[in-house]
């Protein structure tokens, strides 16, 4: 992926109703180009040849062929392209199997133009992306020892995760800046021996008997 050139990307949404969203969301942006959006996987995959994307955004629940299912056949045509899987369902389980399945990313819906915008640059620097609420799962079941072993701040930032806070939600909370939760997030991630969303997703696969 050349991180100098637009990043091109494909939305497949049976919800026509997000369709003009989509597009506008990404109108202003020259990083990223929004090539095309389906309502099937079929779509997709038979207008592939034209649009060619870096990344595929890809609901989980879709007529005919599932989203899940279609992550395969998307890499038979492009074993580089990166798929991000989209659900109002963020079940632990449905999360694990996507990776499991081979996706790069998972966010929640509804989503927003910042969350589709952080996505992409996630994708572009990581190569993975996880919306916060999932992060939050990830920590929960990772979290393996005792609260003594964080700071104290670091296990309110960890309680208010958990609940499915959001790093703004976080860091108005705690009257301290969301790049101060980013922060502690990552010491959390380091201390868990979890280095990374990139590793968190990695080890999310492996995971068998959560």
């Amino acid at each position: 992926m050349n991180h100098n050139t637009p990043l091109k990307f494909i939305v497949i949404d049976n919800d026509r109703k997000l369709h003009e969203i989509y597009r506008n969301y990404f109108e202003s942006y020259l990083e990223y180009s929004l090539t095309a959006i389906y309502t099937t996987a079929q779509e997709a995959l038979y207008d592939y040849e034209r649009t060619f994307p870096d990344v595929i955004f890809c609901e989980v629940t879709l007529p005919g062929v599932a989203g899940i299912e279609a992550i395969k056949l998307f890499r038979k045509k492009d074993s580089d392209v990166k798929v991000i899987m989209m659900s109002t369902n963020n079940a632990f389980e449905l999360v694990k199997k996507t990776f499991k399945n081979g996706a790069n990313g998972f966010i929640t819906k509804p989503i927003s133009e910042r969350s589709l915008y952080n996505a992409l640059d996630s994708i572009k620097i990581e190569g993975t992306t996880i919306s916060n609420d999932i992060a939050s799962k990830i920590i929960a079941k990772f979290q393996r020892k005792s609260r003594h072993f964080f700071s104290e701040r670091e296990n309110q930032v960890i309680d208010y995760l958990c609940q499915g806070a959001t790093y703004k939600t976080i860091a108005e909370k705690l009257f301290v800046t969301a790049s101060a939760v980013n922060f502690h997030v990552q010491n959390i991630y380091l201390k868990l021996d979890v280095n990374s969303k990139s590793e968190a997703l990695t080890k999310l696969q492996e995971l068998e008997r959560i």
